[in-house]
């Protein structure tokens, strides 16, 4: 086969988003025992609020993304997530699990490993009159 009877190569890209990463990290972090909730936050609310209604206006229903931030930048994925915790858990060893799941969750589902997971906790809810 000469060169100019060799097929054409296709050069394809794949761009991820960092609201699909987002929603993928919200979905796993919420599912770490001791994790009441995911806490968005003033910053959170208004960038969750202008990402729902765009979506909203395009017919398709937001995944939910409160309490957590994704940023890409040439393949480097960063996650930061704020939580409101169980009181009947140790803090620390909740927010350890937060990371593990949300790394492990968005490399299995997008193939990209965060470089960083960033776990505030802003609320602990103590029920039961434990302190």
């Amino acid at each position: 086969m000469t060169p100019d009877q060799a097929p054409a190569r296709q050069l394809t890209e794949t761009v991820i988003s960092p609201p699909v990463i987002a929603a993928v990290a919200a979905h796993a972090a919420a599912k770490v025992p001791g994790v009441v909730r995911l806490e968005p936050g003033l910053r959170g609310l208004a960038g969750s609020l202008t990402r729902i209604a765009r979506q909203r206006i395009k017919g398709l229903e937001p995944a939910p993304t409160e309490g957590v931030r994704a940023a890409v930048d040439q393949g480097d994925v960063r996650v930061e997530i704020d939580l409101s915790l169980s009181g009947l858990d140790q803090a620390a060893a909740t927010a350890q699990a937060v990371q593990r799941a949300v790394s492990q969750a968005v490399t299995e589902a997008t193939g990209l490993t965060p470089s960083a997971v960033s776990v505030s906790i802003l609320d602990i809810e103590i029920r039961g009159g434990l302190l």
